[in-house]
């Protein structure tokens, strides 16, 4: 197993990198979009949105074979890529006018990533996205963490997809309901058209849970809200480049599940792409997002049942609460990093 770290935006620094390296980390994913781009900009009736999509150029190979260059010479491997910018793919989410227009931009995105020599690009087919999510001091110590804890759900506005707005332009209004019959028929769509191109661009498609996973949120249907639905998933198209994006702090989030018995099933038949370690305490409708080891998961556990299973791949924290000091961010993923990386080493020497 590999010890990753997630960057995005304008984190997406050689000072980071040199800091992930520091740390431990062999191999990171990056996230190429500013979710919060412009967010205090957006008009009243976007207030709660992550940020603004921007108009960002397309992701081809020249751009894409430089940030790889970049992470390559700070001594790091860039083992994946995470979530199309929502400017790219809207109208596929939204079943819209341009959907097809946007999926062949989509083809473009993986195409250039397999020939860049990346070899998974995660994804989240969702309405609303992360959403919901306030900030509480319920971790160890008082230290302020993300929760969801059952608030109000209004409709997504006309020009919002997946938390972020595309069009603050848009034509006042919502977009509607969206039933769990029609999301999983835009994900068929989705992935019976994007799936023959990764097949042969050699890049593995990685499908990230609802997070909340809620069986609705704002009037929309959410995907992979249990963890049975990933098998749905991989049934939906099937292929050896579809797999899951393992995130072990949204499964535990879930109401049906045994953890330990999923991440399991998903691990022993090899459609574990890379893993999102982090604790949580709680299920939805009510949870707070922990420190790695004060949560309801045993993180132990989970890396042995990964490490039987034969896994290799990318282990990488996602989120962390904020510690108490001039870098909240850094030492609290610091101490993440640390943590998994000397439970990682136990299990492999076991």
């Amino acid at each position: 197993m590999k010890l990753g770290y997630a960057l995005g935006g304008v984190g997406i620094t050689r000072d980071n990198l040199k800091f992930a390296r520091q740390a431990g980390v062999t191999h990171v994913v990056l996230h190429l979009t500013d979710y919060a781009y412009k967010r205090d900009e957006l008009p009243d009736r976007y207030r709660g949105a992550a940020g603004f999509t921007g108009a960002p150029k397309l992701w081809d190979y020249e751009f894409l074979s430089g940030v790889k260059k970049m992470v390559n010479d700070e001594g790091l491997v860039l083992e994946a890529l995470e979530n199309f910018n929502p400017y790219f793919w809207h109208d596929v989410l939204l079943d819209g006018p341009r959907k097809h227009e946007q999926m062949e931009t989509l083809k473009q995105i993986i195409r250039a990533v397999g020939k860049s020599g990346i070899p998974t690009f995660g994804y989240n087919f969702s309405l609303a996205g992360v959403w919901g999510l306030t900030s509480v001091p319920e971790a160890r110590g008082g230290a302020l963490t993300a929760a969801f804890l059952n608030p109000e759900q209004k409709p997504i506005p006309n020009g919002m997809v997946w938390n972020m707005v595309y069009d603050p332009a848009a034509p006042v209004g919502d977009i509607g309901t969206v039933s769990q019959e029609q999301i999983w028929q835009r994900a068929e769509y989705f992935l019976s058209e994007i799936l023959p191109v990764a097949e042969e661009a050699g890049v593995v498609m990685a499908a990230h849970p609802d997070d909340p996973p809620m069986t609705t949120i704002r009037g929309t249907a959410r995907l992979v809200h249990q963890p049975r639905l990933y098998q749905r998933l991989f049934d939906l198209v099937p292929s050896a480049n579809s797999k899951a994006e393992l995130c072990v702090g949204t499964l535990a989030e879930m109401t049906e599940t045994d953890l330990y018995e999923w991440v399991e099933t998903y691990a022993n038949a090899g459609k574990v792409a890379y893993v999102h370690l982090r604790n949580v305490r709680g299920r939805v409708p009510n949870f707070v997002e922990v420190f790695v080891d004060e949560g309801d998961t045993d993180i132990l556990r989970i890396l042995r049942i990964l490490h039987r299973a034969g896994y290799d791949g990318l282990i990488t924290p996602d989120h962390a609460p904020a510690m108490n000091c001039p870098a909240p961010g850094h030492a609290a993923m610091a101490f993440q990093l640390g943590y998994l990386k000397a439970l990682m080493k136990v299990v492999m020497s076991e």
